[in-house]
Formats: C-alpha cells, sequence, structure tokens
C-alpha cells in the first residue's frame, strides 16, 4: 500500500535555540552584563527553533500533517530536536551524521526585542543530489512541499524547488533574510533569483522585501509586494510586518490585514508561526484576507511567550479566540467522532469474492504479460552475465511481502546456475552492505518503488558501485529513478475486499523474476546433468539424472545458446 499523503513537508533548518535574557540588545564594541539576579535573566534555556521546524509545528498544532527532511547531527542537541518532533508527531525522513547539529544563540531583552546569532551546522551540509535520491519518495508524499532561504544551500533550495515542480507540488518559500546577506553566504546570486521564481508562494520578512523591490517600489508594503509578484511570477507574495499585520498581494487583489495588539514577551519565531498558519490556509482553501488574518492570529500568540516552536496543541484553541472564527481542519491529537448511526454492512459471500479474485488474478496477469518490455529482461541477462565476468555475483532485495519474493528468487535463480543471494534491505543499512562487491548486481523489488526503507536501501547500494535493476509497478518511482535498469510490473488492483493486501502484485513480481530465471538459463544453456549436480536429492533431482542419463549430449542443432549481446544500461 502506498504511503499516506502528507499535507506539507519542510526541507531546511532545525535548530536549537539557547536562549538568553538581556536588560538590552547591544550595538558593536558595547558590553553589557547580565544579571542572574533577576529571575531567568541571563540563564540560557533550550528550545527546539529552526525556521522551517518552527513553522512546520505551527502548522502542526492547526491539525495539518506535516513531515521534515534534511541533515541533522547524531548528537545530543539532534536528540533534543528530534524528541520536541515527535512530542507534537511531525514525521521525519532525516540523515544523521557527524555534522554537529544546528544551534542559535538568541538574546532577548524586556521589551521582546531579540539578537539571533545562528550557526548552521549541519542544516549547511545537504547536497542537492540528497534531495531525490534520499528523500524523493518522503516528498513526494506532500501536498505542499516548504523551505527557508536563510541557513540552507541554495543549490538544495533548488534541488527542492524543482523536485516539487517536476512532481505537480506547489511550493512555499520563506525568505528570512535580505538576499545580500543570503548570497554572502548560501551561494550566488543567480542561484537565488532561481529560487524565488520556483517558488509557488513567497513569504519575505520586510528587511529582504524592500530588499528585493528595490528603491522604485518605494516603502509602501503594498507596492513592494505587488512589485517582487510581478518580477518572479509567484502566485502570491505575503510580506510580514511584524506588530502591523502583513500584505499579501496575489493575482486578484493586494491586500493589507492588520495584526492583532498583544503583549510581547519574545519576538522571535512570529514569522515562522504566521507561515505555518498560512500553510493551513492554504490547505483549507481560504481566501487571501481569512489566511492572513489567521497568519497574524499565530503570529501574535508565537510572541506572547518565549521561543519560536509551539509547546504544544492547546496554543491552538488561543489562535482561534484571536481568530474570531471557528477553525477548519481536525484538531490534532483527537480521535475522530464516528457518526452516531451507521448503516450495516452487508454481508459478503466468501465463495463469491474469491471467484472475483481468481478472475481479477487472470486480468491483471494477462495485463502485465501485454505491458512487460522482454526487452528489459535481455538487459537484465546482459547486466547479470557483464557482472559475472568480472567477478561479481547477483543479490536479491526487498522490504515487507517483497523481502519473501526477494528470498525465493535468490534461491531460484541458483537452482539454474546463476549465483545469487538474498541481501536483508533494512539490515544492509547497519552492515550488511559489506557482502555486496561493486562488480555485483543487486535486484530490488517494490511495488510502489517509494517505500523508504527501500528507497534509501537502492541509495546506499549505488554509492556502494554496485549495479541496480528494480522490479516495480511504478516506472516513475524513486526506486526507478536511482536504478541502472527499471522492469516495469504494473498491477492496478491486489484483490481482496480491502484491496489493501499485496497479492497479485507478489505474483507479478514472481512471474517477472521466474521470467528472468527462465532467460538467464537459456543463455547459460543450462543442461539436465549440471541441474542434476545442483539438486542431490528430491523428485526434482532424481527426475534430472534420469533424463541426464537417457540423453547426456544435447544435439547441437537443438541447445540454446547465449543472444547477441545488447548494449550497456547506464
Amino acid at each position: 500500500m502506498a504511503d499516506p499523503r502528507l499535507d506539507a513537508v519542510g526541507c531546511g533548518s532545525m535548530a536549537v535555540d539557547l536562549f538568553y535574557r538581556t536588560p538590552r540588545i547591544i550595538r558593536a564594541d558595547e558590553k553589557v552584563v547580565l544579571d542572574t539576579k533577576v529571575p531567568g535573566a541571563g540563564v540560557e534555556r533550550a528550545e527546539v527553533g529552526g525556521v522551517v521546524l518552527n513553522h512546520l509545528g505551527w502548522a502542526r498544532i492547526l491539525g495539518l500533517e506535516v513531515g521534515i527532511v534534511g541533515r541533522m547531527g547524531n548528537d545530543r542537541h539532534g536528540e533534543f530536536l528530534r524528541q520536541g518532533m515527535d512530542r507534537l508527531g511531525i514525521r521525519h525522513h532525516l540523515t544523521l551524521g557527524n555534522e554537529p547539529s544546528s544551534f542559535s544563540t538568541v538574546f532577548v531583552d524586556a521589551a521582546g526585542n531579540r539578537a539571533i546569532y545562528m550557526m548552521r551546522g549541519a542544516t549547511a551540509e545537504l547536497r542537492a543530489a540528497e534531495i531525490r535520491r534520499l528523500h524523493g519518495s518522503f516528498l513526494r508524499r506532500a501536498r505542499l512541499v516548504t523551505t527557508e532561504i536563510s541557513q540552507l544551500p541554495l543549490k538544495a533550495v533548488l534541488a527542492l524547488l524543482k523536485f516539487a515542480r517536476d512532481h505537480g507540488i506547489p511550493s512555499v518559500v520563506d525568505l528570512d533574510v535580505p538576499p545580500s546577506d543570503a548570497v554572502a553566504v548560501l551561494g550566488t546570486r543567480a542561484e537565488l533569483e532561481r529560487a524565488l521564481r520556483l517558488a509557488t508562494y513567497l513569504k519575505p520578512a520586510k528587511a529582504a522585501a524592500r530588499e528585493l523591490a528595490g528603491a522604485e517600489a518605494g516603502d509602501e508594503t503594498p507596492a513592494m509586494a505587488r512589485a517582487i509578484r510581478a518580477r518572479y511570477g509567484n502566485r502570491a507574495v505575503a510580506i510580514t510586518q511584524g506588530e502591523q499585520g502583513c500584505t499579501i498581494a496575489s493575482a486578484s487583489e493586494t491586500l493589507q490585514v492588520p495584526g492583532f495588539k498583544v503583549r510581547v514577551v519574545d519576538a522571535t519565531g512570529a514569522g515562522d508561526a504566521f507561515l505555518g498558519a498560512l500553510l493551513a490556509g492554504l490547505r483549507w482553501g481560504l481566501s487571501w484576507a481569512e489566511i492572513g488574518r489567521l497568519g497574524n492570529a499565530a503570529g501574535a500568540v508565537c510572541v506572547g511567550r518565549l521561543g519560536a516552536f509551539p509547546a504544544g496543541f492547546e496554543l491552538r484553541e488561543e489562535i482561534a479566540r484571536l481568530y474570531g472564527r471557528r477553525l477548519a481542519g481536525r484538531p490534532p491529537g483527537r480521535p475522530r467522532q464516528a457518526p452516531a448511526t451507521s448503516a450495516p454492512r452487508p454481508a459478503l459471500d466468501p465463495d463469491q469474492e474469491v471467484a472475483r479474485f481468481f478472475a481479477r488474478t487472470l486480468r491483471e496477469l494477462s495485463a502485465l504479460r501485454r505491458k512487460l518490455d522482454v526487452r528489459d529482461l535481455s538487459r537484465a541477462v546482459t547486466m547479470i552475465r557483464r557482472a559475472e565476468e568480472q567477478g561479481g555475483r547477483v543479490h536479491v532485495t526487498g522490504v515487507g511481502k517483497p523481502e519473501h519474493v526477494a528470498r525465493y528468487a535468490a534461491s531460484l535463480l541458483c537452482s539454474v546456475g546463476t549465483m545469487a543471494t538474498f541481501l536483508h534491505a533494512t539490515e544492509s543499512l547497519h552492515g550488511s552492505l559489506g557482502q555486496v562487491c561493486a562488480n555485483d548486481v543487486v535486484i530490488a523489488i517494490s511495488n510502489s518503488g517509494n517505500t523508504t526503507e527501500m528507497c534509501a536501501t537502492a541509495a546506499a547500494i549505488k554509492e556502494h558501485g554496485a549495479k541496480l535493476i528494480a522490479v516495480t509497478g511504478d516506472k516513475g518511482s524513486e526506486l526507478a529513478v536511482l536504478a541502472d535498469l527499471a522492469i516495469h510490473a504494473p498491477v492496478k488492483e491486489d484483490g481482496g475486499i480491502l484491496g489493501l493486501a499485496p497479492r497479485i502484485s507478489v505474483m507479478a513480481q514472481v512471474c517477472v523474476l521466474a521470467a528472468l530465471s527462465v532467460a538467464l538459463e537459456v543463455t547459460r544453456g543450462l543442461t539436465f546433468e549440471e541441474y542434476s549436480r545442483w539438486h542431490r536429492a528430491g523428485t526434482l533431482g532424481e527426475t534430472a539424472r534420469r533424463l541426464a542419463e537417457a540423453a547426456p549430449v544435447v544435439a547441437p542443432e537443438l541447445r540454446l545458446v547465449r543472444p547477441p549481446t545488447a548494449s550497456r544500461q547506464n
């Protein structure tokens, strides 16, 4: 079964925020004493933070199903961040490395003003190639993709936005720093311009908007928003303005939405909370006026407490009170109520359902035969024979039900003369990849082709230098993209009253691999005598020996020979 959809998936900064209270925000060459006698002053307090993780947190408490991808250190800060994600139910698909996790030092004065010093850490190490190769299957689950221009390398931002556009997923970009600061650290001006044009929706802070719009737009945010949208072609541009609220320019209107008057404890993360509400508003199909009001309400609730990441789901009610309207969506963490009354489920006839299953199976396997490109089997034979010539061998792997298919296929290939071993997919990420050499071929089986563990294993196999053959029901899947050769085995329906358990798709995989074993047997020119040597016991071995004794030599005109070598698949 395909993975469930997520309302939004983000990629960007995940950082531990270290807070200090200070009497005032100082300028260059100034000093200030942190008075430790004042409660809370000068005392470090660690909070979950990071631009993207923050706005996903606010989207989550509003009721969205969200996830995040990227790099994180395998350290105490990373563990702290993952625990924070788990508390709110934010899914994460992360690469844990030796780099330190990102952190920020935040100084907050009595008026709620703040100064932030960011250490990018692992966030800065995310490479563009990792977006599709490591995280593509997870990203494809998103209805919205969100990212930031603040700490993430611009090449990675571009790769993410291109992936989203290629897969028809709208994107949201938070331009959290002025463009001149961004290109000084994150990449080139050309990369920044390209990223801004790829964004479906753009949310710059006012300082960033002023620089983007240029002097000709003046200092009025409506003019800035219109100028930016005209320049980059976004569906909408939303400029956050702190306590003044926000300005939004879309194709049909430009409007200013006033903010809420609240006591500011800490201004950190107000824009992130706004963006989380913007994601919710887009997902619910709200008007731009309603999105602006909801975003302002979330920002106002955020500044009423220390820290940028929401502490819990109870903040949804505070946002709703300020917003003044009933929030769409279902509150997170609460079970969906069953209908007061429901019609009884009609009784099913098992015999009838079994008959339907067999009929569907025959239809699906007939369709498979028509759709299967037999030339792909020849290409697979060529790859395997070339690997054998270089001293390599075959490994077969899968996750879930395909794991059992992989064990069967490895055994079947061995029985007809092709040395093959089973490779445990998840264990391969914990050391078993050592059984694979650079000259080997790995056959990976996955109906969806987007199973997270299988795609991570496939990426590791490719990095290891081995060739990869995919057997999948989706030729556009992440696994198919990673593979040197993808053998398409599509099945529309798996059968059964729920249609979820892998049944017919497993048969399709078995049929394709059995057909591959036939092609390998043919090119080897397998004899009864060879077959009998590998089957020392059982009826098959006895039959092979009897046939070998009756016809020990195959007549030359009947002997099966290797076909002409096909071109190598890259």
